[in-house]
C-alpha cells in the first residue's frame, strides 16, 4: 500500500520537487481559511497542443447526476466498496475481504511522506478495508496483504462533524498527492487528476498510476492507460481514500471509483 507499484522503480524517500512552493503555500491558506486550493503541476495550464507538450494536469468535472444527494451520520462496514465492483474485470470469488477499525497508512506514498491517517488529520480512527487474492496478510495491518502483488484495492473511510469539514479533509488529502504527479524519470507516477461530480457534495478525484518504465518525462505519458490508481472520495460529512492496485485501465478505474464514490 504504502510501496508502490512492484515494478517500474520503488518510490523513494527523498525526492525533487519543483511544486514544493506551491504546495506549501495552497497549505497555508487552506488552513487559515478553511478552503485548499490544488495547485497543478509545472505545465499543467498548456494545452495538448501546446510547444511544450504538456498536457493539463486534471480533466473537467463529470456533469452532477440527478437525485443524488450526500452522506449523513457515521461511516459503517455498508459504506465501504465491496469484491462485486471488480466483477468486469477479475474473478470476484478470488477476492478475500479484511476489515479494521483505527489509525494507519493509507493510500499514502513515500513521495509524500507515509504519514498516518490521524498524523494528517487529526481526530479518531477510521474504517479500513483491504481486498485482496491472497489469504496471508501484512504482520502489522490485516488489511494490507502480505504480498503486494496481491492487493486488489485498500480502502479508508471516516466522517467529520459536517459536510464542509469532510471537504476540507478530501482537500487536504488530494493535495497531499499531487507531488506525485512529477517524479524522476524511471520512477512510477500519477496521472493527471479526473474529477468525479454526482452531486454537489457528492464527488471524487483519482490519478492512474503509471510504472517506472513509462515515465521517460518526469510526468505521466499522454494517451496511454494506467495501471490501476488512487482516488479521494467526499459523500456529505463521509471522506475516504482508495487506491486500486489491480491494473485497471481508465474506463475500469472510472467505473470502480464511481462505484466507491456512490457507496460512500
Amino acid at each position: 500500500m504504502t510501496g508502490g507499484p512492484a515494478a517500474g522503480g520503488g518510490r523513494v524517500l527523498v525526492r525533487r520537487r519543483s511544486a514544493v512552493a506551491a504546495l506549501v503555500a495552497a497549505a497555508a491558506l487552506g488552513l487559515a481559511t478553511g478552503r485548499f486550493v490544488l495547485p497543478s503541476p509545472p505545465g499543467a495550464t498548456a494545452p495538448a497542443s501546446s510547444a511544450s507538450g504538456s498536457a493539463p494536469a486534471s480533466v473537467p468535472a463529470s456533469a452532477p447526476t440527478t437525485g443524488v444527494t450526500g452522506a449523513t451520520g457515521p461511516v459503517t462496514a455498508a459504506n465501504l466498496l465491496e469484491p462485486a465492483a471488480f466483477g468486469p474485470d477479475m474473478d470476484i470469488e478470488r477476492i478475500h475481504v479484511t476489515d479494521r477499525y483505527g489509525d494507519g497508512n493509507y493510500a499514502n506514498a513515500a513521495c509524500t511522506g507515509e504519514k498516518t491517517l490521524t498524523q494528517t488529520l487529526g481526530g479518531p480512527g477510521a474504517h479500513f478495508r483491504g481486498l485482496m487474492t491472497g489469504t496471508r496478510t501484512g504482520p502489522d495491518d490485516p488489511t494490507q496483504a502480505f504480498d503486494h502483488a496481491d492487493q486488489v484495492a485498500r480502502e479508508v473511510a471516516s466522517e467529520t462533524q459536517n459536510p464542509s469539514l469532510a471537504e476540507n479533509f478530501a482537500q487536504r488529502l488530494l493535495l497531499e498527492q499531487v507531488p506525485c504527479q512529477e517524479e524522476p524519470v524511471g520512477h512510477w507516477v500519477y496521472g493527471r487528476t479526473t474529477t468525479l461530480r454526482l452531486a454537489p457534495d457528492v464527488t471524487a478525484s483519482w490519478m492512474g498510476v503509471y510504472q517506472g518504465t513509462l515515465n521517460t518525462t518526469g510526468r505521466a505519458p499522454e494517451g496511454t492507460e494506467p495501471c490501476g490508481g488512487i482516488a479521494v472520495l467526499r459523500s456529505g460529512n463521509h471522506y475516504g481514500v482508495l487506491e486500486v492496485g489491480a491494473c485497471l485501465g481508465t474506463a475500469a478505474m472510472d467505473r470502480v471509483v464511481r462505484t466507491a464514490l456512490s457507496q460512500l
